[in-house]
């Protein structure tokens, strides 16, 4: 069966993986991958780059009437917003740019849309559950516009799901993305030369690895899956055993100290986290995978402890002698 499957942000971390794993699973699905920005290094059999810009509206519905794609796989994101973009900015991006996504796939006869939803669209709270599953409340938090902006894409899908049933709907609420060469957040929160923590909080958190992912979007467009699912490996990590995995020390100071260095080094732009963030370390959310394995029948081949080991094996490597 040959496919063409669109890829919005394409040029990113987890796009580039997808198209690396698609291009050697299904070499005879055509590929349309687009990006904001990030132009890729050569043209490749069954792969077609375009720039785009999912807020352009007019550019996405030109986009699908071009290459008229079977399914989509929206990625397009901005996990960690360069300095000075705005709130409302990021949410013309994530959550209007979800929007002309899914109109154009309805106008141009797109049969599937597979969106990269997040664990973050839990929120960050004292209250959370040991374990959050897919029916639990989306609740994001206020001083994180990427949890925010998940929440209001996912209610845009369930408003797109009751209107539009013939289009279906697979989302991803992925937990955090480990991988041989992970870039981001947590990753360079373990990069550097401590481990930070809140006192009193185990903050466990729950890892995915890459190839996972990706393996499961492309089950999920051979299927033509619908439905939502948490994406994490079994089991969860506390902070102070992956302080202990990376063999460094593990500070956890209180939150209202933590909250008072982070105001005054935010003040010198001397960290990108702001004192209102402390949640972010104190509070995770920990996503139970049993709809993954029971309902899609995937077992992520790494639990989260594995994948750390994996990453920290990859960086090892990595590193210079």
């Amino acid at each position: 069966m040959s496919l063409r499957i669109l890829i919005t942000g394409a040029g990113g971390y987890l796009g580039r993986r997808l198209l690396e794993h698609l291009r050697q699973q299904q070499p005879h699905w055509q590929l349309i991958a687009t990006s904001r920005r990030t132009p890729f290094a050569q043209a490749a059999a069954g792969l077609i780059w375009q720039p785009l810009d999912v807020s352009d509206r007019v550019a996405v519905q030109a986009a699908f009437a071009a290459h008229r794609p079977h399914a989509v796989v929206h990625l397009a994101a901005v996990l960690n917003p360069p300095a000075g973009m705005s709130h409302e900015q990021l949410r013309t991006i994530e959550v209007d740019g979800t929007r002309h996504v899914l109109d154009a796939a309805l106008a141009h006869g797109c049969q599937q849309v597979i969106v990269s939803s997040s664990g973050a669209a839990y929120g960050y709270h004292a209250d959370n559950p040991a374990w959050l599953t897919e029916d639990m409340p989306l609740r994001g938090h206020p001083a994180f516009a990427y949890a925010q902006n998940k929440v209001a894409v996912e209610a845009l899908l369930d408003d797109y799901r009751a209107q539009h049933p013939q289009l279906k709907q697979l989302i991803l609420r992925i937990g955090t993305v480990l991988g041989p060469n992970t870039d981001n957040l947590i990753s360079d929160l373990f990069r550097k030369r401590w481990v930070l923590g809140v006192r009193g909080s185990q903050s466990p958190f729950v890892f995915i690895w890459d190839e996972d992912v990706v393996e499961i979007i492309r089950l999920g467009l051979l299927e033509q899956r619908s439905g939502c699912f948490n994406l994490a490996g079994d089991g969860a990590v506390p902070l102070a055993q992956i302080a202990a995995q990376l063999d460094k020390p593990f500070i956890a100071p209180p939150a209202w100290l933590l909250k008072g260095a982070l105001k005054v080094l935010n003040y010198w732009q001397l960290s990108q986290y702001h004192s209102d963030q402390v949640d972010f370390l104190r509070y995770r959310p920990v996503l139970c995978n049993r709809r993954l394995k029971e309902q899609f029948g995937y077992t992520p081949r790494f639990t989260s402890e594995q994948a750390l080991a994996a990453f920290i094996a990859a960086q090892s490597t990595a590193a210079p002698a």
